[in-house]
């Protein structure tokens, strides 16, 4: 079946971007772009062979409308870019005295140094030998699929008009360039125009955002016009992926032009999604966090009248942060509905939600056997432990001399990636950062600095390794090494797209075995393995340790300035509660399905879980467990805010108490927790650390005694307790003074001695 189809490569874009960028370079040399708008080129679908000579009619994306420029977002917050940083950094590297060049590991002169940096990396064949039991062992095996593969369906068509689509979505197809399904396009169009419920997978680039919009814009056309509503809902992990997404429907709705489509994702405007929002359009594509606010805060807003959901890159929704929200939403839904997931990767996450959600549903596979494109070249780099200090020295080697163009960069942090946009500035290469500590605005103009061409190298996190389609990606460097083949499956599509050749090269270390071993499994004796050659490691690694002082420098300058500016923001937060005090208190307050530190406990759930998958000796709760005790806990806090202030404080002495307590608990021997009872020892010293413990409470004004009900009704019965506690005690020590000196010999000893000294003895 897919052999059936062919991929015709792109011609009109790449060649017009590359004229302008020959316009382009005498610009602005801190890197900022005029317009900060995101153009991203069509996912998945075949272009038809076009002329060179001749200008695309349509440009495949446009995200002009989407936001604001990076320029005029600085100059309003009063902060510069870290590209203005990092030219300030050379400029005064360059007027400061030439310091003394490194000395070479060798004794040879300076025309051998330049032939040892000359020197060509080396790539072979990847072979097991260093690892034995590799060979021998299986580490990921393959899973059992959830649904049978429907041997009746289609997935080949010589046009979309064996698809019965209508006149004006054949119009945008042409006016796009599309002529020939692909084979996920031809299986799943039919059977969504029926109404089936849709779980499908196909590999990265082979279409599947197509796969959905048009059946759906099909089912569209056909609504009762009368009645304005939101009938498609489309869920996507990433706000990269809903922009996307977004232009794409628009693009193909173009000759419809009475269906709207709308946007809500994090980072853009709130009143303007939310009054879009009340308008009833008919597609609404988000992301989940934004879609739960406005429908829990945002008044007219609902989902009763949905017809269909689809979820894009399901399997990374279901994970445990998006899991919660996701079935949040799905509850939100009406069931009388249509569902379609979609992703490359499908895990055992999904299957919890496609029996809760979908009904009678058909699993769509188009290349179940190819699981990696026949472009791709897979490569590993065995980063040594002795070498793992060198890793990114080793990195710009390769940028600088083997890949030096059109290279996505994926690293394992936010910081990380930071760090690595500094050095390749301060190195003379021009990089761009996409990561979660940017503003949506600095995301967006990434991305298109780097769809043009105007920067080299994306340096990015997980944030870009879902969905995202940017013609020409030559190399994809998995820096920091994905935590398992799914990610590395992602990472490594957003190269060698719709029949084009690409590269992926994996920094391996001695950690990441288990990894390798899916990667030698999944790729067979296609992996290459590459060597860098020694001498330029070790020349940019002299190069690295000289512009340490100049990177701190600049986080140091990123600080301050955020330091400033969370200043000036409380301060216009305090004047505008002087100034609106009673309109603000009128408002109502807003709710929230998670707090941050919510999300702070839910990631660090995940990460015992993954862990626990990794090592499945220790025993960890499930995802839905761990949701579950979260929310008890946040009802339990919930309730006791309603308490008053004393019980509130009675709580909170209690929980100290039992704090202790367990901490007294874990000090105690294994042998002793096996013994069936406690010994009047341990029972007495429980309970003076109980007695501390109030004590301490008291003394921090977290309980209030109150004295004149002990000074009219003295406690006899606490009094009588202690006097008994205490003469069991001193009867439990002679006995086992007894034991010990069974002649009754030995000095007595009137001061008290602590139980480790009786443990000891």
């Amino acid at each position: 079946m897919a052999s059936d189809f062919l991929f015709e490569p792109p011609s009109d874009e790449e060649i017009e971007y590359e004229r302008d960028d020959s316009k382009d370079d005498s610009g602005e040399e801190d890197g900022e772009a005029e317009n900060d708008a995101v153009n991203e080129e069509e996912d998945e679908i075949s272009i038809s062979p076009a002329k060179k000579n001749k200008k695309s009619k349509h440009s495949p994306w446009d995200f002009s409308s989407y936001s604001q420029s990076v320029a005029d977002e600085h100059a309003r917050r009063c902060t510069t870019s870290i590209d203005f940083k990092i030219s300030q950094a050379l400029l005064q590297q360059r007027s400061a005295p030439a310091p003394s060049p490194p000395i070479p590991t060798s004794d040879n002169d300076h025309d051998h140094d330049q032939d040892s940096d000359s020197q060509p990396d080396c790539q072979e064949d990847y072979r097991e030998e260093d690892d034995d039991d590799m060979a021998n062992s299986n580490a990921v095996s393959d899973k059992k699929p959830f649904f049978g593969s429907a041997e009746e369906v289609s997935y080949h068509a010589n046009s979309f008009l064996e698809l019965h689509l209508s006149r004006p979505l054949l119009r945008a197809c042409e006016a796009l360039g599309y002529t020939k399904p692909t084979p996920i396009q031809a299986a799943c169009i039919p059977l969504a125009l029926a109404g089936r419920d849709i779980c499908g997978s196909a590999i990265t680039g082979s279409g599947k955002t197509a796969a959905f919009a048009l059946p759906t814009l099909e089912r569209l056309h056909f609504r009762p016009k009368n009645r304005p509503a939101t009938r498609v809902l489309i869920l996507t992990p990433t706000r990269e992926l809903a922009v996307q997404v977004h232009s794409m429907i628009e693009k193909l709705a173009q000759f419809m032009t009475d269906i709207r489509c709308c946007l809500v994702v994090g980072g853009l405007s709130l009143k303007t999604q939310e009054a879009a929002l009340r308008s009833k359009p008919d597609i609404v594509v988000a992301t989940p966090g934004r879609m739960i606010d406005h429908l829990r805060n945002s008044l007219s807003i609902d989902l009763d009248e949905l017809a269909v959901l689809i979820l894009d890159e399901a399997d990374r929704l279901l994970e445990l942060g998006f899991s919660a929200e996701i079935r949040e939403l799905v509850r939100l839904c009406p069931k009388r509905r249509q569902t379609m997931l979609f992703s490359a990767t499908m895990t055992e996450e999904v299957d919890g939600l496609i029996k809760l959600s979908l009904n009678k549903p058909l699993r769509l596979s188009a290349d179940p056997s190819t699981k990696r494109p026949a472009t791709l070249t897979e490569e590993v780099v065995r980063i040594r432990r002795m070498r793992e200090g060198n890793q990114e020295a080793v990195l710009l080697a390769l940028c600088s001399r083997t890949f030096t163009s059109k290279v996505i960069i994926f690293s394992g942090t936010k910081q990380a990636a930071h760090r690595l946009k500094i050095l390749f500035g301060l190195a003379g290469l021009k990089a761009a950062e996409l990561h979660g500590n940017l503003t949506q605005a600095q995301r967006l103009d990434a991305l298109e600095l780097f769809r043009k061409q105007q920067v080299d190298f994306l340096i990015a996190t997980d944030v870009a390794a879902r969905g995202l389609d940017i013609i020409g990606v030559q190399t994809v460097v998995n820096f920091a090494c994905p935590r398992d083949l799914t990610s590395y499956v992602h990472r490594v599509g957003r190269t060698a797209r719709a029949g084009r050749e690409g590269y992926a090269v994996t920094f391996v270390t001695d950690n990441d075995r288990s990894l390798l071993k899916a990667i030698v499994k999944r790729a067979g004796s296609r992996l290459k393995s590459r060597i860098v050659a020694e001498q330029s490691t070790t020349k940019w690694s002299q190069m690295i340790e000289q512009m340490e002082d100049q990177v701190a420098e600049i986080l140091q300058e990123e600080r301050e300035e955020m330091a400033l500016r969370k200043a000036e923001m409380e301060a216009a937060k305090a004047e505008n509660m002087i100034a609106h005090k009673d309109e603000i208190y009128s408002r109502p307050k807003r709710t929230w399905f998670a707090t941050e530190k919510e999300k702070k406990l839910v990631a660090k759930a995940a990460k015992e879980l993954l862990q626990n998958r990794e090592h499945p000796g220790n025993e960890l709760v499930s995802a839905e467990q761990a949701e579950d005790l979260k929310m008890k806990e946040k009802r339990k806090r919930d309730r006791e805010k309603n308490l008053p202030r004393k019980k509130r404080r009675k709580l909170e002495a209690a929980r100290e108490k039992l704090e202790d307590d367990s901490e007294v608990l874990q000090g105690i021997d294994k042998s002793k927790k096996e013994n069936a009872g406690i010994s009047l020892v341990d029972l007495a010293y429980r309970r003076a650390k109980a007695v501390k413990a109030v004590k301490r409470a008291t003394d921090a004004g977290k309980i209030t005694r109150r004295v004149e009900k002990k000074s009219k009704h003295p406690s006899q019965k606490t009094q009588s307790r202690m006097e008994e506690m205490r003469e069991l005690f001193q009867s439990d020590m002679s006995e086992k003074k007894q034991k010990r000196n069974p002649q009754g010999g030995g000095k007595k000893k009137s001061s008290f001695k602590s139980k480790s000294r009786y443990k000891r003895r």
